[in-house]
């Protein structure tokens, strides 16, 4: 069999498992669960593996994560597929017929089609096994939400002996059937600061009797800003975003502290590393200047999200021949964070975008994390045919399929 018809043998699979793929997705989007809360969906997820026939399913793997093998005819590397399983703390307001039956939660992130996903790869891929070379490791991860999914399965060797790794996420903005790539840098860095200012309190008509610590926090507030605007290259790209300010409880009360709490994002390691450094120095002497102190508590979530070259030409080799070279496009690079960094930071690998908009672009797509949120069910057994194909091509290890992606350099 040659490299085209296993292909289109995939496409074809995927095809006749729509349906059980939809039904599924519907059944975890009407009961989303919380990060490290996912038991109900872990239980649906270890369901459908148990029939395939693989040769290991674990788990409560780094919370409720699951860990499955799939060992091939063949030696050969070992890939590892990934798929994020936790939702939001929104309120639905979709009005669909499965919408969440869970008060205040709500899979607007796609990560209930992120796991039918990887669902049905796994069954393309065990009924495939005798045309594996290696073996395949899926990954069914917990609370990619809040960062901390992705180093809890470390932690407990979801990566050990793991060659390479892939994972997507899907794009409402970007139309079912297409996807997105990128060489280096497509994701940002994510960090979280917390800046405690402390002056003293007292009456409000009595303003130089005290301290006042939010017209500290306030000028801080503007002077963070200058930390980007003023002190890295416009080619440096980073955002640093206060989304929180507390202080005080009465119209007439200067309070003791102000607590501000924000988001710093870039794109470069080296910019991330140096943060911390910018913002004390900036919250502290601003605070100085108004008699007051300022307390940085600086907290790392996941670096930039760093594809490597090679995996990339894999994972775009794969898109051309599943979904049509016409629908690959070079991806932006945005700021929003991912953990599947912190993967990438351990073993080669490859994080990419798969469409799941409306086909014809008459409709309005909402966004990732709206309350209104929705996806087109048409990408889900394109992306399980994408992700099985990722794998499976292992056991072409000489195939060029498109030879001008290796004259492609890192954008």
């Amino acid at each position: 069999m040659g490299t085209e018809d296993i292909y289109s043998g995939l496409r074809a699979s995927a095809g006749a498992i729509e349906e059980e793929l939809i039904a599924l997705r519907r059944k975890l989007h009407s009961y989303p669960e919380l990060s490290f809360e996912e038991e109900r969906t872990s239980d649906a997820v270890a369901e459908w593996l148990n029939g395939l026939g693989l040769d290991a399913v674990r788990r409560g793997v780094g919370g409720h994560g699951i860990v499955a093998e799939l060992a091939g005819s063949r030696p050969g590397p070992r890939i590892a597929l990934r798929a994020d399983m936790d939702a939001l703390p929104i309120r639905e307001e979709t009005g669909l017929p499965y919408a969440s039956q869970v008060p205040g939660v709500m899979h607007a992130c796609g990560h209930d089609a992120h796991t039918a996903m990887l669902c049905g790869a796994a069954r393309l891929l065990a009924d495939r096994r005798d045309r594996l070379a290696g073996s395949v490791r899926f990954l069914f991860q917990s609370a990619e939400e809040i960062n901390a999914g992705a180093k809890a399965m470390i932690e407990q060797g979801a990566l050990e002996g793991v060659d390479e790794i892939y994972g997507l996420h899907n794009l409402p903005t970007l139309s079912a059937g297409q996807a997105g790539t990128r060489f280096g840098a497509l994701m940002g860095s994510v960090d979280q600061f917390e800046v405690t200012v402390t002056g003293r309190g007292g009456h409000g008509a009595l303003p130089e009797q005290c301290v006042d610590p939010v017209v500290a926090a306030s000028a801080i507030v503007m002077a963070l800003q200058t930390a980007v605007s003023r002190e890295l290259s416009p080619f440096s790209p980073a955002v640093v975003t206060v989304g929180s300010v507390h202080g005080g409880a009465s119209y007439n009360v200067i309070p003791e502290r102000v607590e501000l709490a924000g988001t710093v994002r870039t794109f470069s390691p080296d910019v991330q590393e140096q943060m911390p450094d910018r913002l004390a120095r900036l919250a502290g002497r601003i605070a100085e200047a108004y008699r007051c102190t300022a307390e940085l508590h600086y907290i790392r979530h996941v670096p930039v999200l760093l594809n490597h070259d090679d995996q990339v030409r894999r994972v775009e080799e794969a898109i051309d021949a599943v979904l049509g070279r016409d629908n690959r496009i070079e991806a932006p690079p945005v700021l929003a964070g991912e953990d599947f960094s912190v993967y990438l930071g351990r073993v080669p690998g490859c994080f990419f975008w798969l469409g799941s908009g409306p086909e014809t672009g008459a409709e309005q797509a909402y966004g990732l994390h709206h309350p209104r949120y929705t996806l087109n069910e048409g990408c889900l057994a394109k992306g399980a045919a994408l992700l099985a194909a990722i794998a499976i091509r292992n056991e072409f290890p000489d195939a060029n399929l498109h030879s001008d992606n290796k004259k492609r350099s890192r954008s």
